[in-house]
């Protein structure tokens, strides 16, 4: 049976690594794997999403309305944008992380206050992890992204299938992987 993940967040933030991070391990793991990414005004932080597909044979990576199995977010506005890639009763994780967007900070736009609350209310199976506070308490908040995968390998059942650790010190620079070997533990704890 073939899965469906998305990760979802605002340009800078790590989005495309994770999901690297988490094919790679898909793949050790023996699963067919397919990932697509969409990088909007990415680097002007607008939203990066990444789709990820994996089961025993995958003919394409790209998920449609209503069949996301899990969502990750990075950030919650991008939360609220990406549910209604979310399937009856899938799973949400996200960050309570404000990242304000150019239609925000120009006054075009208001930023919803009531992200988390719409969520919680709207997916059943909803997860807020605070990766983003706890990376900055680690010493790097870039070190959200990790948290967060940790939190998502956990409820996928998935955080004993593979060396997650080892993984994650190749994919990431060198001078940054103790934070992100302390915050993919810090992650699997709060999932």
């Amino acid at each position: 049976m073939t899965k469906n993940v998305i990760l979802v967040g605002v340009g800078g933030q790590g989005t495309i690594l994770t999901t690297k991070v988490l094919s790679k391990g898909l793949v050790e793991m023996g699963y067919d794997v397919k990932m697509s990414e969409i990088h909007g005004m990415s680097q002007r932080g607008g939203t990066v999403v990444t789709q990820l597909r994996y089961g025993e044979k995958v003919y394409a990576p790209n998920i449609g309305d209503h069949e996301a199995d899990m969502i990750v977010s990075f950030e919650k506005m991008e939360a609220l944008r990406a549910l209604p890639y979310l399937k009856k009763g899938g799973a949400m994780i996200t960050d309570d992380r404000e990242i304000l967007s150019m239609p925000v900070l120009t006054g075009e736009q208001e930023y919803p206050e009531d992200c988390l609350d719409v969520l919680a209310k709207t997916v059943g199976n909803f997860t807020l992890v605070k990766a983003g506070e706890k990376a900055e308490e680690l010493g790097n908040v870039k070190a959200q992204n990790i948290c967060l995968l940790g939190a998502l390998v956990t409820k996928l059942g998935i955080a004993d299938k593979v060396d997650w650790k080892r993984i994650i010190s190749e994919t990431v620079p060198a001078k940054v992987v103790d934070v992100n070997l302390k915050a993919y533990e810090a992650g699997c704890a709060m999932a």
